[in-house]
């Protein structure tokens, strides 16, 4: 279920990005990996058979659709990771899609040249293991299926100690889900070396393989999903922390907003429209109240925290932000005039996201602005 919920969430972002190349190559074997699953399973495998019928047909179509997956993935996993060598990219790719794709075909010759008369839905591969051309078609998917696996979670395990985050977390899930296929290939080796020797340890392969097969797809999807899962989540949540450190702003100038801009957006609304909301707010009162900023309060502050061996750009949040205090409270005063264009003051820490969240902490927390502020209420007739 999760494989098919996985690329389910691909499909929606495939169709709002339909050029994305990588995007396509994880819908394309996360769908196939949830069809591999959907045919895999007793049920359906009879219903293939009657429905074709052909006794145990549904097994080439199975490791077929198995070996499909294996080269999607290792695909998927190359143009993942990426290469500056365009060249090299393509002919791996090209190299890997030759291979599997004549895999696939040599799984359904040598099905047809085989005798597999006697239906066998959950223990095929141990009943044939000694059938001439069956036996062969199960080594040879099984082999694909290693190689697949130990590629992959070698490639997932080297990459993952590059990088940091959602990405590392979730290739360690997919190199997890490889070991576990790794391991799900053993114990299939194991059940048909036993039939070979005349022993029979067929529960390896019936049970405890199809059980490591399930939790490995649990990992694997897992895996694919974390990262921009993770990195989605991590967005949201550095937006939310923009929104609460502009709010000491916004609440300074929200007299400023103008009367016609929309109502704050309620808390359930998605984060990133209310920080684009409360920026345009912003932005909107800092226009209304640029007649009223004091160059004289900006630079005498400027002077202030430069003397007081401030960097320059706390030193300009410092100084923008004391200087729309003060307009603020010089807006208030029914009496007041704007400045003329050469006594006005420009508040550069607005141009950017960044800027404005440290003009924020500077009118929050600068002892100098509240210094600015205070001298102003102490100066102001009562």
């Amino acid at each position: 279920m999760i494989l098919f919920v996985a690329a389910s969430i691909k499909f929606a972002a495939l169709r709002k990005n339909p050029g994305d190349i990588l995007l396509r190559a994880v819908s394309a074997s996360l769908f196939v990996a949830s069809l591999l699953f959907a045919t895999a399973a007793p049920p359906t495998l009879a219903l293939i058979n009657d429905w074709l019928g052909i006794p145990n047909i549904a097994a080439p179509i199975v490791y077929g659709i198995l070996t499909a997956f294996d080269g999607s993935a290792i695909v998927l996993l190359i143009h993942w990771r990426g290469d500056e060598d365009a060249c090299r990219l393509r002919r791996a790719t090209r190299l890997c899609l030759a291979v599997y794709s004549a895999a696939i075909v040599a799984i359904a010759v040598l099905f047809s040249l085989g005798d597999a008369h006697v239906e066998r839905l959950r223990d095929l591969d141990t009943y044939y293991a000694s059938t001439p051309y069956i036996r062969e078609m199960i080594l040879l998917y099984l082999a694909a299926h290693t190689v697949a696996a130990v590629t992959m979670a070698i490639l997932c395990w080297s990459w993952s100690r590059q990088v940091p985050g959602a990405l590392r977390v979730g290739l360690l899930f997919i190199a997890s889900g490889n070991v576990l296929t790794f391991a799900y290939d053993a114990l299939k080796y194991a059940a048909i070396v036993a039939r070979w020797t005349g022993h029979n340890l067929d529960w390896l392969s019936t049970n405890v393989a199809f059980t490591l097969a399930s939790i490995s797809a649990f990992l694997v999807a897992a895996g694919f999903l974390i990262p921009p899962i993770g990195q989605g989540a991590n967005s949201r949540w550095k937006s939310f922390q923009r929104y609460q450190m502009l709010q000491p702003l916004w609440l300074e100038i929200r007299s400023e907003i103008p009367a016609t801009s929309p109502q704050p957006m309620q808390w359930w609304e998605p984060i990133d429209l209310r920080l684009m909301q409360r920026e345009r707010d912003i932005n909107d009162a800092l226009l209304r109240l640029g007649p009223f900023f004091d160059n004289t309060v900006g630079a005498e502050i400027y002077r202030q925290a430069i003397a007081q061996e401030h960097a320059p750009e706390r030193a300009q949040s410092e100084a923008d932000a004391a200087v729309i205090a003060r307009a603020v409270l010089t807006k208030a005063d029914p009496a007041a005039a704007p400045l003329t264009p050469e006594g006005r003051w420009t508040v550069s820490s607005a141009d950017s996201t960044d800027l404005l969240v440290s003009l924020s902490k500077a009118l929050a927390r600068s002892p100098l602005v509240r210094s600015s502020r205070t001298a102003e209420l102490a100066a102001t007739p009562s």
